[in-house]
């Protein structure tokens, strides 16, 4: 009997982690057609199956229709897709490892250090590029981690780290660290000339200016959402409480700082390409969970798909919506996800159980 269970529950993930897979295929398609500049399908076909060397059509497009296609948006909807697999994994570790359900990756401060991070290079007279990437990204994903480093170091007593004083140290170091990033803006006369920089970091938006920004960063979250599949029997065990976990045969200090590690190195990467992308963390592992169940050995793939192609999706509509420009990527998700997230608990007709 536990054999055929076994069986039919490993059916079922694959079936639903394939048609999930599909949904993201056919969002990164519909948002790779869909631009601003209007390029034929059949054109954009051909240019494809020209890059793949399948066929060698006569060009009967524009050259900057192909640049636009290859070096503008097909990163950038690569990107969409990584940042929000990255920040929907992280979720789902963050409240998995913290028994909370408002928990995102965004709760121990990694967003307010990215911020004083983007903000300090902001600030700085200097430009540097390194793989690709600019000062900003670089201090930003510098920032999330090291802030991430000094919560755990600050919660750490005697040898443990207790979930309720890392959200208490994570909290007061946001406030603090925020508080930080506003006084610089205040009084530095050389960020004045580039407020809107520094908001749309803070509201968000996928800013991958080519391939070799992805090539760093894709790897690395695809990387990271297959470690945090491998941790999903830990994660389940946390759910009985650090004293079930341990019963149950898991080193919970060891394991604690792996899941923060992760969590942490995801929602860095993330940050160090779209800004602050809200809501994504938080709504989709919660969305997810209520369709699928708490199983993490489903829940984490699922979520990493179904927040790539929500965060796809959101992009899309951010640079289409309006015709004299863009919204930033946080404004579209937070007024697509929490009213996705509230009739997916309505419609459940039972309270909710994490």
């Amino acid at each position: 009997m536990n054999q055929v269970r076994a069986v039919f529950r490993s059916n079922r993930h694959v079936a639903v982690l394939t048609a999930l897979l599909g949904l993201l295929a056919v969002s990164m398609f519909v948002a790779t057609i869909l631009g601003k500049a209007s390029i034929s399908l059949p054109e954009m076909a051909r240019m494809f199956l020209n890059r793949l060397a399948v066929f060698d059509f006569e060009p009967t497009w524009r050259a900057v229709d192909e640049t636009i296609l290859f070096q503008i948006r097909l990163p950038r909807v690569v990107g969409g897709a990584v940042v929000g697999g990255a920040l929907a994994t992280a979720g789902v570790l963050f409240q998995g490892l913290f028994r909370n359900p408002m928990a995102d990756p965004y709760i121990i401060g990694t967003s307010a250090g990215a911020a004083l991070g983007a903000t300090i290079a902001m600030m700085l007279p200097v430009g540097v590029a390194f793989l690709g990437f600019g000062l900003v990204p670089i201090l930003a994903f510098v920032g999330a981690l090291l802030t991430v480093l000094l919560v755990y170091r600050l919660a750490r007593v005697g040898g443990k780290t207790p979930v309720v004083s890392m959200l208490l140290s994570g909290f007061v170091v946001s406030g603090m660290l925020t508080a930080l990033m506003f006084l610089l803006i205040t009084l530095s006369d050389d960020l004045h000339p580039r407020i809107q920089s520094v908001y749309v970091f803070l509201m968000g938006g996928v800013s991958v200016s080519g391939w070799e920004q992805l090539a760093v960063v894709a790897p690395l979250v695809l990387a990271g959402v297959m470690a945090a599949r491998l941790l999903a029997f830990r994660l389940n065990a946390f759910a009985l409480g650090e004293e079930g976990a341990a019963y149950v045969g898991i080193e919970v200090e060891r394991d604690k700082l792996a899941i923060l590690a992760l969590g942490s190195a995801l929602t860095a990467a993330a940050v160090s390409i779209s800004g602050l992308v809200g809501f994504v963390g938080l709504v989709v592992p919660h969305a997810v969970r209520l369709v699928l169940g708490p199983e993490h050995r489903l829940l984490v793939p699922a979520s990493a798909a179904v927040g790539a192609a929500f965060v796809v999706v959101a992009d899309l509509l951010a640079r289409t919506i309006v015709s004299s420009g863009e919204l930033p990527v946080g404004i579209i998700t937070a007024l697509i996800g929490p009213p996705l997230f509230i009739y997916l608990l309505r419609r459940g007709g039972k309270e909710y159980a994490f």
